[in-house]
């Protein structure tokens, strides 16, 4: 198995942008620097941060006393969420960093502190000001500041008491006690009279400490795209107070799109323009680094090594080996821009012992293209490893269940489970089940046509495309296989299910907004047309399962013309679907919509010769047949 973290070595080939970028943060000297690392989820966005800091550690040369010139921290909004404010959290370890620095080095420890509690007040502001609303308006806050707050007032209101006075003075000492002494050491300190003024004297003694430390701050801002909207927009906020401030450097890695709509939702109810929103985010980025896309090279090397490193785990592969080859292919790799990674590359890595290990570099190289061009996977790293960690998963439950199983046949299998439509793999499942012992006889003369190199012809409607025809081309020919044991894994199965059933974070959301739509909507289709196919037939399938729970109600349906309107080819998922509907649901307000969707046409017409079809419905579908 492989973890779905950060990679410590670079299998990417994303070396030579991380060195440009920490030797940005180098040539920039004292000016402040921040650079935006965007890409799409599992892009490579936390590996590209992770070596941008470690050619930092290795390749920047220490000063006189064998000191560092540069802070390195690491802060993750994410995980912080729902436990304390990011915005005060930022801050802190910010604080708590430089104190430890100066600590080390013992130099300049008073000004870290005094640092430190800048940062506390403005957590003491945030605090008080709300507490001293309550004890205006004479109702109860909470906590220990509330507390105390409210003896205080208490004191002052039965000040002529004496007896009140007595009780009161000794509630204020409870309260006072139940403080934090960071607490109270901050409220008996207040250095500025106002906000602005606090803020300004916290980044003035920022930059002053950083000065005498003769350092450069440099913080790694990971993982602000699976945040909540408002933990990300208080990150960038705290961000703020430190950004532009000589000797810093802010790395921040998040998916623009999501933190575009991070900032919609912030300001949700003001009719912000998207030029707002853009400039919001741009205002705080001065650089903007794209995580590069994987190509067939990248994508060919990163299989082999991950497979390698699998055969080396079991054995087949002495680590020498092991490591020798993967240091030759991504040597390879840097300069693959002119002679690719082929297969010869690969077997002359591992020469030694290329023979142990024939199949895992056979199934890098036909796979690469297909997981490259498959809008499913698109290259995407992660999906990559999530690929390959099912694939061992069911070949470890094959192996328990003494199933007779090739890996090569349940790859290829796998890969088009992954990256076909639902109505595609379902025509595989129907020819299986129905075929002579579990072989899919309509594969003979499509395989076939591959190994003669003639004209792809699609079995049905479902199987066109690129990737089919690729597909088929694939190693290995599965026509005379039985393949039932390798379907017994699949999606029928909840071992399978655990992992293709996951929608993207973009589908997750679009999911939401299909089952809350009730009519068509031109900016919802265009948003499932930017998705992969196999994430709208999976957020189809939910619709079409709701709608069967509701008995096909009318707005159930036109939930579904959004999926099929984005992608058509998803007519052939949902025509059946819409078969089992009964003759009295067949609403006359439904026909219109389908009448003017080509993948119905074979539908509407057995509604016509329906008898159970209500009379409306039937002279409405009669008169549209005879207007064509």
């Amino acid at each position: 198995m492989w973890h779905d973290i950060e990679a410590e070595v670079d299998l990417l080939n994303f070396g030579m942008v991380a060195s440009a970028a920490a030797a940005l943060i180098r040539d920039a000297g004292e000016t402040p620097l921040t650079i935006g690392v965007s890409g799409g989820w599992g892009a490579g966005k936390s590996t590209l941060v992770k070596l941008v800091k470690a050619d930092l550690e290795s390749n920047t040369q220490k000063k006189a006393n064998d000191s560092t010139p540069y802070i390195l921290m690491e802060f993750n909004a994410w995980l912080y969420q729902g436990y304390e404010d990011a915005r005060q959290a930022l801050l802190q370890a910010v604080s708590d960093r430089l104190v430890e620095e100066a600590k080390k080095r013992k130099s300049f420890i008073e000004k870290a502190t005094d640092f430190a509690k800048r940062v506390k007040l403005l957590k003491v502001g945030r605090i008080v000001a709300p507490v001293i609303t309550h004890v205006a308006v004479g109702t109860v806050a909470a906590g220990p500041l509330g507390t105390l707050f409210g003896a205080v007032s208490g004191l002052v209101q039965g000040f002529n008491d004496a007896e009140k006075r007595e009780e009161n003075l000794k509630a204020v000492q409870a309260a006072y006690a139940d403080l934090s002494p960071d607490l109270k050491e901050v409220l008996g300190e207040k250095k500025e009279s106002s906000l602005p003024k606090e803020i300004e004297g916290l980044r003035k003694a920022f930059a002053d400490l950083l000065k005498k430390l003769e350092v450069n701050l440099v913080v790694f801002v990971d993982d602000l795209d699976r945040c909540l909207p408002n933990t990300a927009i208080a990150t960038l906020e705290a961000m703020r107070l430190l950004l532009h401030v000589k000797r810093t450097a802010f790395i921040i890695a998040a998916d623009e799109s999501m933190i575009r709509g991070a900032v919609r939702a912030h300001f949700k109810g003001v009719d912000i323009e998207d030029g707002l929103v853009t400039s919001y985010f741009d205002k705080l980025i001065q650089i903007p680094l794209r995580v590069p896309r994987l190509g067939v090279n990248e994508v060919k090397a990163y299989l082999a090594l991950l497979l390698t490193d699998w055969a080396t785990r079991q054995g087949r592969l002495t680590p020498k080996v092991q490591l020798d080859g993967q240091a030759a292919i991504l040597d390879q790799l840097k300069s693959g821009w002119g002679t690719g990674i082929s297969r010869d590359v690969l077997d002359k890595a591992f020469e030694p012992e290329k023979g142990a290990i024939a199949r895992e570099l056979d199934i890098a190289d036909q796979l690469a293209p297909l997981l490259v061009t498959s809008a499913e996977i698109a290259g995407n790293p992660r999906l990559i490893k999530r690929f390959l960690n099912n694939l061992m998963i069911r070949r470890t439950v094959a192996e328990a269940m003494k199933m007779p199983l090739a890996l090569e046949e349940l790859v290829k299998v796998q890969l088009f489970e992954r990256c076909a439509s639902t109505a595609a793999f379902e025509y595989l499942i129907k020819a299986v089940a129905t075929g002579t012992e579990g072989k899919a006889e309509f594969l003979i003369g499509l395989e076939a046509a591959a190994e003669k190199a003639e004209e792809y012809v699609p079995p049905h409607p479902s199987w066109t495309g690129s990737f089919y025809e690729q597909w088929v081309k694939l190693n290995p020919r599965l026509a005379t296989k039985d393949l039932r044991p390798i379907l017994h894994l699949s999606r029928d199965r909840s071992l399978g299910l655990a992992a293709y059933d996951e929608l993207s974070p973009a589908a997750k959301q679009l999911l939401e907004a299909t089952m809350a739509a009730n009519e068509v909507s031109k900016l919802l289709v265009s948003k499932l047309a930017e998705l992969g196919e196999g994430d709208v037939s999976r957020i189809l399938t939910r619709a079409i399962r709701k709608a069967r729970e509701d008995h096909w109600q009318i707005e159930d349906i036109t939930r579904c013309l959004n999926c099929t309107d984005a992608h058509p080819s998803l007519g052939l998922q949902l025509a059946p679907a819409l078969a089992e509907i009964p003759g009295n649901k067949r609403d006359l307000a439904l026909l219109p919509l389908l009448k003017t969707r080509a993948w119905a046409d074979g539908l509407l017409r057995e509604w016509e010769d329906d008898p159970e079809t209500s009379a409306k419905s039937r002279q409405y579908l009669q008169k549209s047949s005879r207007g064509k």
